[in-house]
């Protein structure tokens, strides 16, 4: 059965429900978002004191400065990022305890990892997922990433973790008011998420755009070395190797495609997979994804300054993927095509296991197996994307812009 045909034709003036008019009307921000507000509510939820290294403050205040700054968030928009900035700190105060309790976490090997690069939207998160499968490859569930420290002894059946069932209260509220976000980019709890939030409980990642206009956090972070902030996501994933095991993960982020210097310091061994897609595909799905969130998070959408800022910051990251992709030897990494992975599933599969030097065992391919035959691809429907009437794109002056990645890998040109 062919998946049902999505069209969202209020991008620019969104049609407001009643739960969406709710949950606006009800937010309480503070006035102003500061670090010593988000210091102490973290503090007070957990007793706890010690946040580690106290540069993070630094990158805390340029969170809380550019989110004070965008004027154009709604209640909703700015007391969920306040939120969430909280939540990252009461995680670093658990994961610092931890770590201290036990220092021998910080002997854990993160063993050859898996690790999966590539643009938004061009099916890292499908890859991502699929690997997972995989039971002798670990991967981090979004409800794990939400709070990597548990509270109390780890439940057997992880669906009856505290954590599992407080995300799944969330992300269910959230698509409950944004119905049509399952169909672009689901947030299911069990479903493998990016560990740049693993970054972000050092103050770092990029994945404060996604939810804000950060312009001054976007430029400190394109200017200052991520390589500490790698490293601190990698303490953590030792902190889960401890926690549960096995040692190889297998881990995704668009955002390692535009630092592959960090990324090859702090995971020598890893194997990397690099997918590539024509970028003005990308560039549409992103920003109707980001234009349709918006209706909860800002008092006015603006559709065309949306294109606007993630076609500066699509090229960015690929010229900076292009600068830095022969850093990475055949030897230890791949590039996958959208198109040919599409094409053919399976040989995408033995490419990557044979760079990765894993057999493909019987075990591994019927849980894969299942994974694909439990999530078939837009099995929440297929939004149709209008770039140029959505967004006032010129495609062809556009395809010009972005000549310099198409020279660089063969990627196949899609039909917008």
């Amino acid at each position: 059965m062919d998946a049902p045909a999505i069209r969202i034709d209020d991008l620019a003036n969104p049609r407001l429900s009643p739960l969406l008019r709710d949950m606006i009307a009800g937010a309480r921000p503070p006035e102003r978002l500061t670090v010593n507000a988000v210091i102490d509510a973290a503090k007070a939820a957990t007793g706890l004191d010690d946040f580690g290294a106290s540069d993070f403050a630094i990158r805390l205040g340029i969170w809380c400065e550019s989110v004070n700054a965008d004027t154009g968030l709604n209640p909703w928009g700015r007391a969920s990022l306040f939120n969430d900035f909280i939540r990252l700190a009461i995680n670093r105060l658990k994961i610092e305890d931890m770590i201290r309790r036990h220092p021998e976490i910080l002997d854990i090997e993160v063993e050859r990892p898996i690790i999966i690069a590539g643009l938004p939207r061009s099916g890292t998160t499908h890859l991502v997922n699929i690997l997972s499968a995989d039971p002798r490859l670990n991967s981090m569930p979004l409800w794990e990433s939400m709070q990597p420290v548990p509270d109390g002894p780890i439940p057997e059946e992880r669906s009856k973790d505290p954590r599992f069932l407080q995300t799944k209260q969330f992300w269910g509220a959230f698509e409950e008011a944004l119905p049509h976000m399952q169909a672009m980019h689901g947030m299911a709890p069990d479903h493998t998420h990016e560990e740049i939030e693993l970054q972000k409980i050092d103050f770092a990642s990029y994945e404060l755009e996604w939810l804000s206009r950060p312009y001054s956090w976007r430029d400190y972070y394109l200017t200052h070395d991520q390589t500490p902030h790698y490293a601190y996501g990698k303490k953590v994933l030792q902190l889960l190797t401890w926690l549960r095991g096995p040692r190889r993960w297998v881990l995704k982020s668009p955002q390692h495609m535009e630092q592959l210097g960090p990324l090859k310091t702090v995971f020598p061994d890893a194997t990397l997979v690099i997918t590539h897609r024509d970028p003005l595909a990308v560039i549409q799905s992103a920003v109707t994804m980001i234009a349709y969130g918006d209706r909860l998070r800002r008092t006015e959408t603006d559709p065309p300054a949306t294109a606007r800022y993630w076609i500066d910051r699509i090229e960015t990251l690929l010229r900076r993927c292009v600068r830095d992709r022969a850093l990475w030897k055949p030897q230890q990494s791949l590039d996958v095509y959208f198109d040919r992975y599409m094409a053919d599933q399976d040989g995408t599969l033995d490419r990557i296991y044979g760079l990765a030097d894993l057999e493909r065992t019987p075990d591994a391919r019927t849980a894969i197996d299942a994974y694909l035959a439990a999530h078939p691809r837009a099995m929440h429907g297929k939004v149709i994307y209008d770039l140029a009437g959505d967004f006032g794109v010129d495609i062809a002056d556009l395809r010009k812009r972005f000549a310099f990645y198409f020279d660089a890998f063969p990627v196949a040109e899609e039909k917008l």
